[in-house]
Parts: C-alpha cells; sequence; structure tokens
C-alpha cells in the first residue's frame, strides 16, 4: 500500500509537469527544468554512488566531477521536458546533425540485419527514433519504469514516437529479440546499465556484470554490431554518430562484450558528462 500510495504521489507530480511543460513551451522548460533538476537532482538520488562512480573512473576521467555532475543534471532536465516534444523531434530533422549515414544507407540496401548499442547518452531515446526515421526495419530492448502508473504513458509515447516495436527486458524479451530478428528486425539496445545477471566483465577497469545478449545475437544469427554515440551540443541541438560496424568473427561472448564495454568507455571519456552517472553500475 505505501508502494503504491509512492508511485500514486510520484505520478501526479510528474503529470503536472508535463502539463506546465506543455504549455509554456519546448525551448523555456528546457532552461526552466534544466535548473529544477540541477538544484533538486541530487536531493534524490545517492550522492554516494556519484562518487564511486566518479573514483572507479578518475584515472581516465579528467574533467572536473562537479562540473560533470551538473552538466549531467541538466541534461536529465532537458530531456525529461523532451519527452512531451518527441513528436516535434520526430517530425523534424534540424536540432540534429547525424554522421555515418553511408552506413545505415548500406544496410538498408543490403536488407542487412545488425545489432545497434548505445549507453544513456544526451536523449538516448533519438538513437532509436533517427534509426526508425531513415527507414531502419527495427525492435527496441526497454526496461520498463517501476512506477506503473507512468509507465503505460512511456510506453505510448515509445510506440507512437520512438519505434513501434518494443521489446521488454527480460526472459521473454529475449525470445521476442530472437523472434525480431528471424522476421528480419535490426535490434537496438542500450548496454550500459547495471544488470542482476550477465558477466563480470572490466568496465573502467573494475569488474562490473555485463549483459552478453548482443554478443549472444550476434553469434547466434551473424550479426555485426554497431555503435551509436550521442551528444547534447547545447540545450537544443545534437550529434549523433554511427560508428563503423563491427564484426567480431570467432571471438567469444566474454571478449565480444568486453570490447563492447571498452566502447563505451571511449564514449564516456569524450564527453563523461552526457553519461547518466546516477546508475549504480558497479554494485
Amino acid at each position: 500500500m505505501i508502494k503504491i500510495l509512492k508511485y500514486f504521489t510520484q505520478a501526479v507530480i510528474i503529470y503536472l509537469f508535463f502539463l506546465i511543460i506543455k504549455i509554456i513551451g519546448l525551448k523555456l522548460s528546457r532552461k526552466v527544468f534544466s535548473k529544477i533538476f540541477i538544484t533538486f537532482g541530487p536531493i534524490f538520488k545517492s550522492k554516494k554512488i556519484l562518487n564511486k562512480n566518479f573514483e572507479i573512473a578518475q584515472n581516465v576521467i579528467k574533467k572536473d566531477p562537479t562540473s560533470i555532475e551538473r552538466e549531467m543534471w541538466s541534461n536529465y532536465g532537458m530531456t525529461f521536458v523532451e519527452y512531451i516534444f518527441l513528436k516535434d523531434l520526430r517530425n523534424s530533422n534540424s536540432h540534429i546533425e547525424i554522421s555515418g549515414l553511408d552506413i545505415i544507407e548500406n544496410i538498408n540496401k543490403e536488407n542487412k540485419k545488425v545489432i545497434f548499442i548505445s549507453g544513456h547518452f544526451a536523449n538516448f531515446e533519438l538513437m532509436s527514433m533517427e534509426l526508425t526515421k531513415r527507414n531502419v526495419s527495427l525492435a527496441t530492448i526497454y526496461r520498463p519504469l517501476n512506477n506503473f502508473f507512468l509507465n503505460p504513458f512511456m510506453e505510448y509515447l515509445r510506440r507512437k514516437y520512438i519505434c513501434k516495436n518494443q521489446i521488454k527486458k527480460g526472459i521473454s524479451g529475449v525470445k521476442d529479440a530472437l523472434s525480431y530478428l528471424s522476421d528480419g528486425h535490426s535490434i537496438a539496445m542500450m548496454v550500459d546499465q547495471r544488470l542482476s545477471e550477465g558477466e563480470m566483465i572490466n568496465f573502467f577497469g573494475k569488474p562490473a556484470l555485463t549483459t552478453t545478449l548482443p554478443a549472444q545475437l550476434a553469434s547466434r544469427f551473424d550479426l555485426e554490431i554497431v555503435p551509436i554515440y550521442l551528444e547534447r551540443k547545447g540545450e537544443d541541438s545534437f550529434l549523433m554518430e554511427i560508428k563503423n560496424p563491427i564484426n567480431f568473427m570467432s571471438k567469444s561472448k566474454s571478449e565480444m562484450s568486453a570490447e563492447i564495454n571498452r566502447s563505451l568507455e571511449q564514449m564516456i571519456i569524450r564527453n563523461p558528462s552526457q553519461w547518466i552517472w546516477t546508475h549504480n553500475r558497479w554494485k
């Protein structure tokens, strides 16, 4: 009962925020909620986790952690706002610069299936959105929100404006992914979060439970893995880089997963404030 009341209260507040955002518009909302998240974000998320994560990566992350944290919360706030304007982002190309479009053109031309991987960078929802806008036959793996008052609305937004083929993370999701691949779809997934299962593979030099699903799917269907990097440039524009496909040939799933982790590390090092550091990645 306490959990239901908690989720209901959270949902009421968030839906109220969404209404305010819709009324005052995208441009002003980004500014307002950037400041709100910078101010109040640290109250609701454990500073201990942030400090631990920064400490693990300190040897390669040269940027000041205080600056990273502030910019991260700012991006959190702007991404929150942008959920209400997904339709506008869907119908526009002016907000994003994409490099590597020739890779997408080749995938479409040859009717290839691939595994797209990325992490929670900038507005991470744009990865699948921009791929489907460019006619990639795609299914996306997602993690449902714990709050069951909010999750149906988020699933509606994702299916309508991001990618109609949504796969819920979990055992049933793996079966769905296999089915979509068999039907000729590519799969997109985030591979940077902590899992309750997986393999202990180094991430920034420290073992972390890591999904081997991309490696398993790539091996089973003989697919290439395509990393994608996202970066927010100012408040209202983005850079999306589609990187060269990786063909792992005869590597084991552990070797493939380790290489994926190294790819994520390089993306994070490039601009650490773009990544969501509040995940308890090394628990």
